[in-house]
């Protein structure tokens, strides 16, 4: 298990991402290829900026990445990868939403990486999860154009069926997701909706 872990971590390094978590990303996206050419996506939870670095790749010159985090995040892209608008804020606030409608018309995915501060309750973590979870759900509602993706990570627990079923409404598809870069003991799962349907 450890091998496995320390081969991601190297492997991260070797490729120029700040966090192993960036193949957590690129499975999905190497089976499903949600992420195209000149798209507009939305990070959240974007630091240390793995997969928003890994998104600009994808998306190209003419596309577009918002990452956002509470903590300040900046790396410099290269050509011919997408810019990276990286903005620091907290995703539960108006201003972030105010900023997000005055500057892009909406977006083609949102991804979500966020997770709670651990505290060792699996419950509450859990729920800490959920919180985080339905606010990104939010934002694609409010974001995500017509036929547009979401994958989002949550983590696993007596809730996690009754937020799959407030997501399968507005998707054409939902699937839940363990990559194989995620460690075997984290409850970490990944939600891939995919056709967003935007309801009335």
């Amino acid at each position: 298990m450890r091998k496995e872990q320390d081969y991601y971590f190297k492997k991260a390094k070797k490729d120029n991402y700040p966090a192993r978590s960036v193949y957590k990303l690129e499975e999905a996206q190497l089976k499903y290829k949600f992420l195209k050419g000149g798209q507009r996506v939305l990070d959240l939870g974007c630091h240390p900026g793995s997969w928003s670095l890994y998104t600009a790749g994808i998306v190209g010159e003419k596309g577009t990445v918002v990452a956002a985090d509470l903590q300040r995040t900046e790396i410099l892209t290269q050509k011919p990868h997408a810019e990276i608008h990286w903005l620091c804020y907290d995703v539960f606030s108006e201003e972030f939403v105010d900023y997000l409608k005055q500057h892009w018309p909406g977006f083609h995915v949102v991804l979500s990486d966020m997770a709670p501060r651990t505290t060792g309750s699996q419950y509450a973590d859990h729920q800490q999860s959920l919180l985080l979870a339905r606010r990104v759900l939010e934002l694609s509602v409010l974001f995500l154009h017509e036929n547009g993706t979401l994958y989002c990570k949550v983590f696993q627990g007596e809730d996690f069926p009754a937020f799959l079923q407030e997501c399968k409404p507005l998707f054409a598809t939902v699937k839940v997701m363990k990559p194989k870069s995620s460690r075997l003991e984290s409850r970490e799962v990944f939600v891939l909706g995919r056709g967003f349907r935007r309801t009335r």
